[in-house]
């Protein structure tokens, strides 16, 4: 059974673990989670695509079908950064809730699916199913370094995947696509005092974002997410103040929704461009596809059977942001996003995760893993 006490300490062992990312280091805490589960009798393989950036991955064996499930909460937290009354590194038990870097995002889900194993292997549960756990680097600066290649090189062959990092029992089924591109006009420079004999690709910049701004991106609706979005995230350009700029740099990120091909985005975007500048250059700096599982799938309604058979109310959801369900995609892995961190929590200074919410969450988790079977 599920040990509250022995959670709370788990979490507060896991918080004292500094992973911050950046600069990227995930080693001593994947060397502790290792040692965490040989202590439970299972073994684990440590996998670092770069010196130092660890995932940790465990298999425990089911019976009867050789199918299997994953769970994945992930190590690296993002920078504590300035401002904390209490110290991010001692999880902190105050008001029923546990103080600390990562405590939401996410050591508070990894502390949970720890527990729930554990809980598995003292009430000797006979899995009809594979159970995998993988706890990732990387998630903070996009995955390149755990669970893409962990998915690309085929040590994660699994049949559904449950992504633990998200907060106050949240069931993510959607989410939006991102693109961020990097737009370069190119002008012709002149004296400050003699605009006219130059082009000033500043000017040129402006008008462009200002039809950017106007213009509306078409897409479906969906019932879980807000329309597209545009993002202005940098700008730079010039060289001096007394001569006219001949470049201009700006960045965007455009969050689309799932049912939109972005190369539509793009052809949109390149035609506002050259109908206002003669010399640019689009680059893409990343591209991650939109998710989508339909909320009638097998796994979605077993995950959401089990919450309310815990007495907790489902909340079907959409993120507007990017988390790693989209990488299953590709695989043809159905996947979902759920935790038990505290909302509003993540990235924040004084950063906590209620108690409640963390022993209620690895109660769930670990009911929904006793129980849960694959569709025959």
């Amino acid at each position: 059974m599920v040990d509250k006490k022995r959670l709370i300490r788990l979490a507060q062992s896991l918080i004292a673990i500094n992973s911050e990312n950046p600069p990227g280091n995930e080693s001593a805490i994947a060397r502790f989670v290792q040692g965490y589960l040989k202590g439970l009798g299972i073994k684990s393989k440590i996998y670092a695509f770069k010196k130092e950036r660890s995932n940790v991955v465990a298999v425990l064996r089911g019976e009867g079908r050789k199918r299997s499930l994953l769970i994945t909460p992930h190590l690296d937290t993002v920078p504590a950064g300035r401002n904390w009354s209490r110290d991010p590194f001692k999880g902190k038990v105050e008001g029923g809730r546990i103080y600390g870097l990562g405590a939401t995002d996410c050591k508070g889900n990894l502390a949970a699916s720890l527990e729930a194993i554990n809980s598995l292997i003292e009430d000797k549960a006979v899995l009809n199913y594979d159970l995998v756990f993988a706890a990732t680097a990387d998630e903070e600066s996009g995955s390149s370094l755990g669970l893409i290649p962990l998915l690309d090189k085929g040590i994660l062959k699994v049949d559904a995947a449950l992504v633990l990092d998200a907060d106050d029992f949240e069931v993510i089924i959607t989410q939006k696509g991102l693109m961020h591109i990097r737009i370069i006009i190119k002008g012709k420079k002149a004296h400050g005092a003699y605009p006219w004999l130059g082009i000033n690709a500043i000017d040129i910049a402006l008008e462009i974002l200002y039809s950017l701004k106007k213009h509306r991106f078409s897409s479906l609706k969906n019932d879980y997410l807000k329309p597209p979005t545009l993002n202005i995230g940098t700008i730079r350009g010039g060289d001096k103040v007394n001569v006219v700029a001949d470049w201009c740099e700006f960045e965007l990120d455009f969050r689309f929704l799932p049912g939109t091909n972005h190369e539509n985005i793009l052809k949109d975007l390149k035609k506002i461009i050259k109908a206002r500048a003669k010399k640019f250059k689009v680059e893409i700096d990343g591209i991650q596809a939109p998710y989508s599982i339909d909320k009638g799938h097998f796994f979605v309604k077993s995950f959401i059977r089990t919450m309310k058979e815990a007495g907790i109310s489902p909340r079907l959801k959409g993120s507007e942001g990017a988390t790693v369900i989209t990488f299953f995609q590709d695989k043809g892995i159905p996947a979902i996003a759920s935790g038990f961190g505290s909302a509003g929590c993540a990235h924040t200074h004084d950063e906590f995760i209620g108690i409640d919410n963390l022993y209620k969450g690895t109660l769930l988790l670990a009911n929904f893993l006793k129980n849960f079977q694959f569709n025959k």
